[in-house]
């Protein structure tokens, strides 16, 4: 597909050597091109980025099932997804979508019609997005043709995760909003209810499976990770099934020992921008500090990436470059894309163009093909 080629000056840009400053940026072909290409466009009053990778995020949710049953072609809702990803800086976004015992939107089904619609449009859309499966790990009876599936919608990227109220379970209690979670679902609420109760009784059985499943995942190709850990016990077991992500640990014990144990720390950009945990778990902000955060990632909202990183540059709890590299740089190194998150010549042409002095959004630019673009910067690039 065409891209431009051009010779971005007049901005202050941030490069990898050099950090944010002045300099002309030439992209040809996809790529960031060491010499200039020829058509110059004045960028003065911005800044050149590079563009957000987005490691985990669900908040495009919404667009692929705006109300129950609303939505019957999933191929609108990634291009509407899509759309706002663009108009937040991201470049590259993983989207994360559950397969879990909650039915619904979160069901195996949903799951299989989301997967399958992305796979359709992936060339169809600028943005380079990305399919993550999340894995309720009590699901034992999906185990055996888990990886089959995988193949067959082209996700190799899973993340576990058990969000069973187990305590409330444990204790004989109805755990709280199982009625609108049961219709939601689709199922009876005593039906439900049963389900989690079964689910939670087989809960021995967990780990034996897990310890066989990780394996076979990890020789098949597949990225893995794990969602909450609590205790380093937790982060040991998943190490040693092949499972080297920790996506947003819950204490500082977990943290510190995925990054004692080599393992890579993704955080909550919401948790860091609210100034805590809705939920009560470590602070993002905190983590970020001591140097336990490998990449922040949008989770449920896709503005706070770009906003956590200028916040964390604002406050001096990080340089410029540092803080950028938490959305850009390091969410590459994690995922096994080397081709970009640097403006680096040879990398790919993925950029975000921001005002100047508000940080709005004016421009993205996705291997060199514009994904949003407004105002101003548009009348530069056109004139």
């Amino acid at each position: 597909m065409n891209s431009l080629a051009l010779d971005l000056h007049g901005a202050e840009v941030l490069l990898p050597q050099a950090g944010l400053g002045p300099a002309t940026l030439s992209l040809a072909d996809g790529l960031i091109q060491a010499d200039p290409v020829g058509r110059r466009v004045n960028l003065s009053g911005y800044l050149v980025l590079p563009g957000i990778i987005d490691i985990h995020g669900d908040g495009f949710e919404r667009h692929m099932a705006p109300r129950r049953g609303a939505m019957k072609q999933m191929s609108e809702g990634v291009i509407a997804a899509e759309a706002e990803l663009a108009a937040n800086g991201m470049t590259t976004a993983v989207l994360a979508q559950f397969y879990s015992w909650e039915g619904g939107l979160r069901g195996p089904e949903f799951a299989e019609q989301v997967f399958m619609a992305i796979r359709q449009m992936r060339d169809g859309v600028v943005t380079d997005v990305i399919p993550q499966l999340r894995f309720e790990t009590h699901l034992l009876a999906d185990y055996a043709d888990l990886p089959q599936r995988l193949a067959n919608w082209g996700v190799s990227y899973v993340v576990f995760n058990d969000h069973l109220p187990h305590e409330r379970l444990a204790a004989g209690k109805i755990p709280p909003r199982l009625t609108g979670q049961a219709l939601k679902a689709g199922r009876n609420p005593d039906r439900h209810l049963q389900l989690l109760r079964d689910l939670h009784a087989a809960g021995s059985d967990v780990q034996a499976a897990l310890d066989d499943l990780a394996p076979r995942l990890v020789k098949a190709g597949v990225r893995l990770g794990s969602h909450d850990d609590r205790t380093a016990a937790d982060r040991d077991r998943w190490r040693a099934r092949g499972v080297r992500i920790a996506e947003f640990p819950e204490t500082l014990e977990a943290a510190e020992a995925a990054r004692a144990g080599g393992d890579s720390v993704v955080l909550g950009a919401p948790n860091l921008v609210r100034g805590g945990s809705h939920k009560g778990n470590v602070s993002a902000l905190e983590l970020v500090a001591m140097g336990l955060c490998d990449a922040l990632a949008s989770d449920y909202h896709y503005p706070s990436p770009r906003r956590a990183a200028l916040m964390l540059a604002r406050s001096g709890i990080c340089e410029f470059s540092d803080a950028w590299g938490l959305v850009s740089r390091e969410p590459a190194r994690v995922l096994g894309l080397a081709d970009r998150g640097e403006l680096a010549p040879g990398q790919r042409a993925d950029l975000v163009i921001l005002e100047q002095k508000s940080h709005r959004v004016a421009a993205t630019l996705s291997g060199g093909r514009v994904s949003y673009m407004t105002g101003d910067v548009a009348a530069r690039f056109l004139r």
